[in-house]
């Protein structure tokens, strides 16, 4: 009898490397996998692993967390449903998924949400001015809540603030000068992005960045966020991030994850407390909108092999 409980091999390799064009801090791709005839299991690679804080694993959690969601959306597609077991192992943190697979029928959704995984990009251009579409931000809060996370809209395209944006300080601004001039910041990219309100208070003067801001970003700033903030709350998170980022990317909009924001402890209570009422954790910020032009994508940034992330099954 065959008691392989996985798709067959290319199966798993489509999915895969599907996968691996999750979003992750830096592009540093903080994770491995360990296939076994039964189940995937995912690793954090902290050799990948840069937190920006010491101690602070929430930016790679986030990473391992979109991964670990690209894996089930690619999987669906292909006629499988996964089954999720996160940190299955209590003697080791760097284990954080168990999945095994089941066969299911791929809906119309979940071949359109595997399809947008290679159209995703992180745009870090400034926004069109748009109309969003008919219930766009209920849709992506029913995909985060599917996930355990909220949503939570702090500015809206016009500019308007809802609730809270983020300000760099000037030490902040010092910071991020090792990556060049400020600019538009993602999970990808290791400068420094901020609204354009913030922008024309702290850029320095006749800097790139203040010469930036004549043009206005059109973008709604969303923030993500969960009721605990442990570490299993970082990596739901990530999951949920990389639906909002999927499902907006599948409706034609283009979409950005900020953590800059977030690597100040004051800068996160500030949020927990003006944005979320003091009832939850925020984990990331993803800007949402209209690319300049949505027929000139930016360039798909790169990731390792296959054979780069899988690790040896040992007996």
């Amino acid at each position: 009898m065959d008691r392989r409980a996985l798709p067959d091999d290319d199966t798993v390799a489509t999915a895969l490397a599907l996968a691996l064009r999750a979003p992750s801090r830096g592009n540093s791709q903080p994770w491995r996998w360990q296939i076994t005839p039964n189940s995937m299991h995912l690793y954090l690679d902290r050799s990948r692993s840069r937190p920006v804080i010491a101690g602070e694993e929430r930016d790679v959690l986030l990473g391992c967390g979109a991964v670990l969601h690209h894996l089930s959306v690619a999987f669906a597609a292909l006629g499988w449903a996964t089954i999720v077991h996160r940190m299955p192992n209590p003697d080791d943190d760097d284990h954080l998924a168990a999945v095994t697979a089941v066969p299911r029928r791929p809906t119309n959704q979940d071949i359109a949400m595997s399809a947008a995984i290679t159209r995703r990009r992180s745009d870090r251009r400034l926004y069109s001015d748009w109309t969003a579409p008919p219930g766009y931000l209920g849709l992506l809060t029913e995909r985060a809540a599917a996930l355990g996370a909220m949503i939570r809209l702090l500015r809206d395209r016009s500019g308007g603030s809802r609730a809270f944006e983020p300000r760099p300080t000037t030490q902040g601004w010092a910071a991020d000068s090792a990556f060049g001039s400020p600019g538009p910041y993602d999970l990808e990219n290791a400068a420094a992005y901020w609204t354009t309100s913030t922008h024309s208070e702290h850029a320095p003067a006749g800097s790139a960045a203040a010469d930036e801001i004549a043009e206005p970003d059109h973008a709604d700033l969303l923030l993500l966020a969960t009721p605990n903030d442990d570490r299993l709350a970082h990596l739901r998170a990530g999951e949920a991030m990389s639906a909002v980022l999927l499902t907006a990317t599948n409706i034609g909009l283009a979409t950005c994850p900020l953590s800059a924001p977030l690597d100040s402890a004051d800068q996160r209570l500030r949020l927990r407390h003006d944005a979320l009422d003091d009832t939850a954790h925020p984990q990331v910020i993803l800007r949402v909108g209209q690319a300049p032009d949505a027929t000139d994508l930016p360039p798909l940034t790169p990731r390792r092999s296959l054979a780069e992330i899988l690790s040896p099954v040992h007996a």
